[in-house]
């Protein structure tokens, strides 16, 4: 097949959830899949560590499609003419927007459709794109790729999405991730919390992520406590992070709350190889990847128990209701207090991991771009 593919989310050095999914998966189908010819679509100059093999065509379209004005540019006029150009089989879109100017197959990947049910969350030109667009996207697309089961059924639910249109390929984590050595675990405490024991948040700084109600939790967790951890959160500050920094600046154990911003993916691993647990308690996510991280690291999970990530949790991990700071506070009591529960739950995460693979999801997603060409030539 000759697969073209939007590859704008290929950042060096920032890879979130989105970029995760597209590196694991493309280099994977790459290396696999030599009889098949892929062209990689940049919206800015690339890192070359991305073109992942000979068979792998690099193509940069202009503008940087980081505005929703610059998406629909970018989009319905600079992907178009490049699929007119390459002609390709079947058109991969690994973060939820595509062309609706094209006659290729479309198969594009959604994870979430957080944009519907906490559209304050999001800026007014974002939100009225996505809610304008993602139905059209949805029903143009030849095939719907969503990493949870929760996401497939919010499709159906939410646009009436045909069932047996939607694929469900997950997400994993990187094998880079791996337990921390004693020592290992020493020498990050003494870096990143002044040789005191911690727990750890890994995302960006974005109201559904739900820090207000995380670091309430903590100063409760605190106040009863009055132990030593601390709180380190680990991610960038993204859009209207304002009530996060009015809640932070409120804290009475403030002191205790360590930002770290992006760190290096080895002192990632070193984080949650060391933290007591990673409270992961998001309002929606379509599936939660730091959860997955975590649990390859044998750091227990705390998470919230809706939407996708009890899915993808399982048994391994202290589900709580993110809107209830006292049972978020509660569950990191309980981590602090039981070594025992620390260590089961690290043990049922190992459990959990079996369900997840990389490479079972590139062949998945794989298949998913088989079955699209293969149905548009039916219908051609």
């Amino acid at each position: 097949m000759k697969i073209a593919v939007n590859t704008r989310f290929l950042l060096a050095g920032r890879l979130e959830g989105i970029g995760k999914f597209t590196l694991e998966t493309l280099r994977r189908m790459v290396a696999n899949h030599p009889e098949h010819e892929f062209y990689f679509l940049f919206d800015r100059p690339f890192d070359k560590q991305f073109v992942f093999g000979p068979n792998v065509i690099p193509i940069v379209l202009s503008p940087p499609a980081r505005h929703p004005f610059l998406f629909y540019i970018w989009f319905e006029f600079s992907v178009a003419r490049a699929l007119k150009k390459i002609q390709p089989d079947v058109f991969l879109s690994t973060d939820g927007l595509t062309t609706l100017s094209t006659d290729v197959p479309c198969v594009t990947v959604i994870h979430d459709l957080a944009f519907e049910h906490y559209p304050k969350d999001l800026g007014l030109l974002v939100r009225k794109y996505l809610q304008h667009f993602t139905p059209k996207f949805a029903k143009a697309s030849e095939r719907i790729v969503a990493v949870s089961e929760f996401t497939k059924q919010d499709l159906i639910k939410t646009y009436g999405v045909p069932a047996g249109k939607i694929d469900v390929v997950y997400n994993d984590a990187s094998d880079n991730f791996q337990p921390a050595t004693e020592a290992e675990q020493e020498a990050t405490k003494q870096k990143f919390s002044k040789g005191q024991p911690f727990f750890i948040f890994v995302g960006a700084l974005h109201p559904r992520k739900n820090l207000v109600n995380l670091y309430k939790a903590f100063d409760k967790f605190k106040k009863q406590t009055r132990c030593e951890a601390k709180l380190l959160i680990v991610g960038r500050k993204a859009w209207k992070a304002g009530e996060i920094s009015e809640t932070f600046r409120q804290l009475e154990f403030q002191d205790d709350v360590i930002c770290t911003g992006r760190v290096s993916d080895e002192d990632l691993r070193l984080l949650y190889g060391t933290a007591l647990a990673n409270v992961y308690v998001p309002t929606l996510e379509g599936f939660g990847i730091p959860i997955v991280e975590a649990q390859k690291c044998e750091c227990p999970v705390i998470a919230s128990n809706v939407s996708s990530m009890p899915e993808v949790a399982g048994d391994a991990a202290l589900l709580v209701d993110p809107f209830n700071v006292n049972e978020i506070a509660g569950a990191m009591q309980d981590i602090w207090k039981d070594q025992g529960l620390r260590i089961s739950l690290a043990y049922l995460g190992r459990k959990n991991l079996q369900r997840f693979s990389w490479d079972k999801s590139a062949e998945k997603l794989c298949e998913s771009l088989t079955k699209a060409v293969q149905s548009a030539s039916k219908l051609a």
